[in-house]
């Protein structure tokens, strides 16, 4: 994907941190596609200038508080009106990681805060520790939803939201003018491209990953299986179970949209390529040790396959190719496993129990049949 789809600036400066990220040039430039002499050409130009250096022509740099003012209070003031969603905790670690010195402790910091009216009181009592289950490694499962739609001129905009569960580090983040399948698939696409394929993906119960009825198996998810990453539904009515996506779209409300008013698809877009960089590599995460999620992603060893290979079964499987009606034949009688998985062909798999056998589609148990009542 040789610099498309998303900003240029974006895709240049995700690269460049993924390099030092992972460390493999070869390897990034190839899931960019772009040669090494570009890629080692677009590393040296940050590397010497920063986020400038990637500019095709000259323009007006990123705000930095890099230089330190005399008065430290007028840093902090400062430093909230770049990021007014931030409490006390989060400004001294960013302060720090953009040089700043001699910065007072986080509650000092709070309290400066509300003397100057930017903290208002019931929101500090809202704010208190919390702890999640992550997994154990970037990559181990990526969180994916759509956050509630807002206007764009006359059109709705759905945002796209990818985030890994172990770092919290934002994956996708796109202005969609829908939610289908295809839209989805292309912004996957792109995003396994950079970054590998996750073990697993959490979706909700609805489209395009789920079916209507909520929770079945649609042509989204069949893709995924395909491609090697496993697909897991989150419990019915229970969205805390997408929790960590569900705190992202938060903080991409309160920081990110939060009093803009957008007339087109491309202005959403620069607006999120902008704030997705900050939050994975600038903004502290208190889930993270008060670092950004870049500290502790890795982009996965898992490449997306540039072509597919044969669906392959054990060979005591008994294959059976799925039916427009979406069923197979076994033992003289027809069963429903889904219309999503039409034209592939599946595996029957005895299992320890007598009469009861699992039906495989790639790696994925999809369904069993009983043959104990028959």
């Amino acid at each position: 994907m040789p610099w498309h789809q998303e900003s240029v600036m974006s895709q240049r400066f995700n690269f460049v941190r993924l390099v030092e990220i992972s460390q493999v040039m070869s390897e990034v430039c190839r899931r960019f596609r772009i040669s090494r002499k570009t890629g080692y050409k677009w590393l040296h130009r940050f590397q010497g200038a920063g986020v400038q250096g990637l500019e095709n022509s000259s323009r007006r740099p990123r705000r930095s508080p890099r230089k330190t003012p005399e008065d430290m209070e007028q840093l902090i003031l400062l430093a909230r009106e770049a990021h007014p969603a931030w409490g006390g905790r989060k400004l001294k670690r960013w302060l720090e990681s953009q040089g700043a010195q001699g910065l007072p402790v986080p509650s000092t910091i709070t309290e400066i805060l509300r003397r100057h009216g930017l903290i208002a009181p019931e929101e500090s009592r809202k704010r208190g520790p919390f702890q999640r289950f992550e997994y154990a490694r970037p990559n181990d499962l990526w969180q994916m939803d759509f956050k509630g739609y807002f206007r764009v001129a006359a059109r709705p905009c759905h945002p796209l939201t990818v985030l890994d569960d172990h770092s919290r580090f934002s994956i996708v983040l796109k202005a969609c003018e829908d939610q289908r399948r295809l839209t989805v698939k292309l912004h996957l696409t792109e995003a396994f491209e950079a970054y590998g394929l996750p073990a697993a993906m959490l979706v909700d119960n609805g489209g395009p990953w789920a079916t209507a009825s909520g929770g079945g198996w649609t042509k989204l998810s069949v893709w995924l299986l395909r491609v090697g990453v496993d697909v897991i539904h989150s419990r019915v009515r229970h969205p805390q179970t997408l929790g960590k996506d569900e705190r992202f779209h938060k903080s991409l409300s309160l920081e990110c949209l939060e009093g803009h008013i957008f007339s087109t698809f491309n202005q959403v877009q620069n607006r999120f390529d902008k704030w997705r960089d900050i939050y994975n590599y600038e903004r502290p995460h208190e889930s993270v040790g008060m670092e950004p999620p870049a500290s502790r992603y890795k982009i996965s060893s898992r490449a997306f396959p540039a072509a597919l290979p044969a669906i392959e079964y054990e060979p005591d499987d008994k294959v059976r190719k799925v039916s427009e009606k979406g069923e197979i034949k076994f033992f003289g009688r027809f069963w429903r496993v889904g219309k999503a998985f039409y034209g592939y062909p599946v595996g029957v798999r005895p299992s320890e129990e007598d009469g009861l056998f699992q039906v495989y589609f790639c790696q994925r148990m999809i369904r069993e049949i009983d043959l104990r009542s028959l």
